[in-house]
């Protein structure tokens, strides 16, 4: 049975300040995140325990894997860096030093092998948390999910275009729906709020008015070959779809649902793989679609909204073998919403996605 999971967020981020931030130097020594090379999934961080599980591909050489990102707790100091090389075939141990500078936590970092037909984890839309705001977001909470929204966005107008929908019995959904923001702001050429949901997260200070995407950092670590995805969805598009001054344009809105598998390295991001799936037609009922990855460079005729804007695709004699690691995985009511155009009403709903392998 599909649960919302409400959580208090407004006494435990005033513990957080205050053990961090107030009443002198703080003494917590937290790991909050962690990426290494070859790292095939988010990191599972216990805090109670202290150990962090790393999910590591089969056969990848555990012995020299990099650090390539790492964030401790405000002010804290770690005996290890990005850069840094370390071994998990047992198990390394890494330090943080708090912000009192005598305080020290211990944590081990263990590597575990990763499924060769991983799903994302709340695929089904299953769970939901509720943010200090009021709004609900896919996940168990802020810290652990991969799942983001534009809801943290569009707070401030007090709109909340992404929510949890039970469709029956239960079972709950993710429901999308293109908002009007207001004269005010229609006024100032940002008219809509388009809503999204996709793998990533939100970034509240890039917050930009004119660019909706700016504070997003899309993706998640992943690492295996899926031919493609499936998932229940229906779309009913607006009446009147509108270009941000709010001119009519003629043609309708549509929704987009699309997945890129990328292979990242420092600023490098090259396509792997691509799945686009883009609807104008009314589906009121909810039904299933399947859409495939295509390896390797899109063909010519392929639209060209699915193309890398760069170009950069993984090189044709390595696409056939190689493995992402990152899944970028969006939906959206209005498929021009980042550039404020969209209609008003469009709805899109989703549940059950699931990574279709051979």
């Amino acid at each position: 049975m599909k649960k919302i999971i409400f959580i208090v967020i407004i006494p435990v981020f005033v513990f957080a300040c205050i053990e961090e931030d107030f009443f002198g130097f703080s003494s917590v020594g937290d790991i909050k995140s962690i990426e290494i090379s070859n790292q095939a999934s988010r990191a599972v961080i216990d805090r109670n325990t202290k150990n962090v599980t790393l999910e590591i591909p089969g056969g990848v050489n555990l012995t020299e894997l990099k650090i390539q990102a790492l964030t401790v707790s405000s002010f804290a100091t770690s005996d290890l860096n990005i850069g840094d090389i370390i071994d998990l075939t047992d198990s390394a141990l890494l330090n943080v030093t708090a912000e009192d500078k005598v305080s020290v936590t211990q944590w081990t970092l263990k590597a575990a092998v990763a499924s060769n037909n991983p799903q994302l984890p709340n695929s089904d839309f299953n769970t939901w948390y509720q943010a200090s705001e009021g709004y609900y977001e896919p996940g168990e909470n802020a810290e652990t999910t991969i799942w983001g929204t534009g809801n943290p966005g569009t707070k401030l107008l007090g709109l909340f275009a992404t929510t949890p929908l039970e469709i029956v019995d239960g079972n709950l959904a993710a429901k999308m729906e293109t908002l009007y923001n207001g004269d005010l702001p229609a006024g100032f050429g940002t008219p809509i709020s388009a809503a999204t949901i996709y793998t990533g997260k939100f970034d509240p200070d890039k917050i930009s008015i004119t660019d909706p995407q700016a504070a997003i950092d899309f993706g998640t670590r992943f690492a295996a070959r899926p031919v493609g995805f499936k998932l229940m969805h229906s779309y009913k598009p607006g009446p009147e779809n509108k270009d941000k001054q709010g001119n009519p344009l003629n043609y309708g809105d549509a929704c987009d649902i699309y997945m890129l598998l990328e292979v990242r390295n420092g600023s490098s991001v090259k396509r792997l793989a691509t799945g686009w799936y883009r609807n104008d037609n009314s589906i009121p009922d909810v039904s299933s679609i399947r859409v495939d990855l295509i390896y390797g460079e899109l063909p010519a005729d392929a639209p060209e909204y699915s193309k890398p804007a760069d170009g950069q695709y993984v090189r044709a004699d390595s696409a056939t073998f190689v493995l992402p690691t990152h899944l970028t995985l969006v939906a959206t009511s209005s498929f021009a919403g980042a550039q404020f155009a969209g209609a008003v009403g469009s709805e899109l709903i989703i549940d059950d996605l699931e990574l279709i392998y051979k």
